[in-house]
């Protein structure tokens, strides 16, 4: 979103998306793969702990497929810092691309589907995928917002939280509210002291220390770099639109500012309502650029957050980089102010 020329930023001291942590039950860890297992077309209906944590594959996976497999891929990529994106256990266009961006930086034919050795890459992680949580009181204690679409009506809030307990579970474990739906049928997301099953996304290893960040168009992604020139974590993003086109160049990222309040000035969007007035934003995770601005030396442009995670790299934006709100917290943790910023196409 092209939103620097629309706001002044407030930086507080926490992230509005931060929920206190959840208790972690360890389960048993999957048999190691060393081959084709269950093809995600005979993955089981039912998505349970054992059945993704063991899900294997026999033939390759790619668009439409959905199951057991997939999830198991998506967690995986997440953990590998690929990140598909928002893990639904469904194979679309954002997972093809963390594929075929995996598979190139591990030597593989960067075809975007699962094959064996794929596969088998993914697999030398092998902690589970899916582990048992229990919901504590702080996770559902809100307080939670009614969030309307409007902007005028948005700048009436004091603060722009989560809609729900469910919304901001799902943020956490970086899923879809109708993934942890179905992991848990019958279990109530909203209750303290529930027990729950969710994708386990902390990375197995810490993030190496990232030179620059890229942007590239053509695969709607933003990616961290290392100082040899290889790509150490790659997330999905959109990336501008017809009508406000991302500024391809080089640039350097100024900073980062947390939790900010946006600025909205409709002068400044092409579809803005005409009746709307300027009006600041409140922070939160659903505001307009979600818990986090990275600045960047191309004036009005940043890269940030979002509130509506299962849209990014499948619809436009105003100018501006978009991401999931937990991919653009990492982005900003692992870059510093004064590393280039390359936008391509």
């Amino acid at each position: 979103m092209n939103t620097a020329k629309l706001m002044t930023w407030m930086v507080v001291t926490t992230l509005a998306a931060g929920i206190a942590p959840l208790a972690l039950a360890t389960m048993a860890s999957p048999a190691p793969v060393a081959g084709p297992v269950t093809p995600a077309a005979s993955s089981p209906a039912v998505l349970t702990a054992a059945s993704v944590n063991d899900a294997a594959l026999t033939e390759t996976v790619g668009d439409r497929a959905k199951g057991a497999a997939v999830l198991r891929a998506q967690i995986l990529l997440d953990r590998a810092r690929f990140s598909p994106g928002e893990i639904d256990a469904e194979y679309g266009s954002s997972m093809r691309r963390a594929i075929a961006a995996f598979q190139a930086n591990n030597g593989l034919e960067a075809s975007g589907i699962i094959d064996p050795a794929t596969w088998a890459a993914l697999n030398r992680d092998t902690a589970p995928v899916l582990s048992e949580v229990t919901i504590s009181a702080e996770d559902v204690a809100g307080p939670f917002v009614d969030v309307p679409a409007d902007m005028m009506e948005k700048s009436k809030l004091p603060a722009l939280g989560y809609r729900s307990a469910l919304e901001a579970l799902g943020e956490k474990f970086h899923a879809s509210p109708g993934l942890l739906q179905q992991l848990n049928p019958g279990k109530d997301l909203t209750k303290a002291g529930e027990q729950i099953i969710v994708p386990s996304v902390e990375p197995s290893i810490p993030m190496p220390v990232a030179a620059k960040v890229v942007v590239d168009k053509s695969d709607f992604s933003v990616s961290l770099v290392d100082a040899a020139d290889k790509v150490i974590a790659r997330y999905p993003a959109s990336t501008g639109s017809e009508y406000d086109p991302l500024p391809v160049g080089e640039w350097t990222v100024k900073g980062v500012s947390k939790n900010p309040v946006f600025n909205y000035n409709p002068d400044l969007f092409w579809d803005a309502n005409p009746a709307h007035a300027k009006a600041p934003i409140a922070p939160g995770p659903n505001n307009p650029v979600g818990v986090v601005w990275i600045d960047l030396s191309k004036e009005h442009y940043g890269i940030h957050g979002t509130p509506e995670p299962s849209k990014i790299g499948k619809t436009e934006s105003h100018g501006c980089i978009r991401m999931t709100n937990w991919s653009a917290i990492v982005v900003a943790e692992a870059i510093k102010p004064g590393a280039p910023a390359i936008l391509q196409e």
